[in-house]
């Protein structure tokens, strides 16, 4: 492993592998440096001399040591010439890239992957990498999708998008206030809730009756639930405008579309046990996958308690019915 292979404390981190996806995750980590001040740290994770399956041909050429750290030495320059005067530091470690970039969230202030590297099935929109990266990441971590245009090619919508459930949703709140702050951008909070009423068989779900003053009344109080959240997070950062969306459907076609006019969504990971889909939840999930602009996902601690060292209700809890 690289002496600066565990970074400085508080910097931007980003995964490389070569690939057109790995290059536009760099531009935006690079930018993202940039926006924090913080050095970038550029890891290219791959394990060297890796064995044939049985049977199958030897590979041409085994990539060695020093073939990776010349991909990220090859990679760091390049954001340097993106961004001049950036402070960055090439890493080539010895464990696979998932293992690698989830270790060092730890200690960054934000890690940054593309959506799928070299290997990557066509079609298939977030590879393997970033999937797990997203499940077992310490830190905030910033999914640059690659079908999206680099960022200096994006119009921009000056907006940050926020998918909030509840209380427990803290840290990805007050994440998403400082992302506002940061790129003087307004903050746009978007809830999600599900009438759950029935009508009797036979009657309109909502007729012109005491159920539509009913979801009116519901419609209130989760707008009123959703702008408590939001309340503490305003006097810290007086210079963002926030405003609460509140919408009567699922959270994860809802964030979807509103991505489409965002700079970057924002949205909570609940962790949860089982597969690797539910421990992100579905709307992470598909938000992961679906969704028009970068995802910054930020870890929750199990239970939802606020404070989970980097620094914040859609209609049901995360990872199990409709949450984030």
């Amino acid at each position: 492993m690289d002496a600066n292979a565990a970074g400085p404390r508080g910097h931007v981190a980003v995964g490389v592998d070569g690939s057109r996806h790995a290059e536009l995750a760099l531009e935006q980590a690079a930018a993202e440096a940039h926006r924090r001040g913080t050095p970038l740290q550029v890891v290219h994770g791959r394990p060297w001399a890796a064995l044939p399956q049985t049977g199958a041909e030897p590979a041409a050429h085994t990539p060695s040591r020093e073939d990776a750290r010349a991909l990220a030495e090859s990679a760091a320059e390049h954001a340097r010439r993106l961004v001049p005067r950036l402070e960055v530091v090439a890493s080539a470690v010895d464990e696979d890239a998932p293992g690698a970039l989830v270790r060092l969230s730890h200690r960054a202030a934000l890690t940054v992957v593309g959506s799928r590297g070299l290997g990557g099935f066509t079609g298939l929109l977030l590879g393997s990498v970033g999937l797990r990266v997203a499940a077992h990441t310490a830190g905030p971590l910033l999914v640059v999708r690659g079908d999206l245009p680099p960022e200096h090619n994006r119009v921009p919508h000056d907006t940050v998008l926020l998918g909030v459930e509840g209380e427990a949703d803290a840290d990805a709140v007050d994440l998403a206030f400082r992302e506002a702050a940061a790129r003087q951008a307004r903050l746009v909070a978007l809830h999600a809730w599900v009438y759950r009423h029935l009508a009797p068989p036979g009657e309109p779900l909502v007729p012109t009756s005491p159920r539509r003053e009913d979801v009116a009344r519901v419609a209130r109080a989760e707008t009123a639930a959703a702008e408590g959240v939001l309340e503490p997070f305003r006097g810290r950062h007086p210079q963002v405008r926030a405003e609460v969306r509140t919408v009567n459907g699922g959270a994860a076609p809802a964030l979807v579309e509103a991505s489409e006019a965002a700079d970057v969504v924002v949205v909570a990971v609940h962790r949860r046990h089982g597969r690797l889909a539910m421990r992100l939840g579905p709307v992470v999930h598909s938000l992961l996958h679906h969704a028009r602009c970068p995802v910054l996902v930020v870890p929750v601690p199990l239970g939802g308690e606020p404070g989970g060292g980097h620094g914040g209700k859609h209609g049901e809890r995360n990872g199990e019915e409709e949450a984030t």
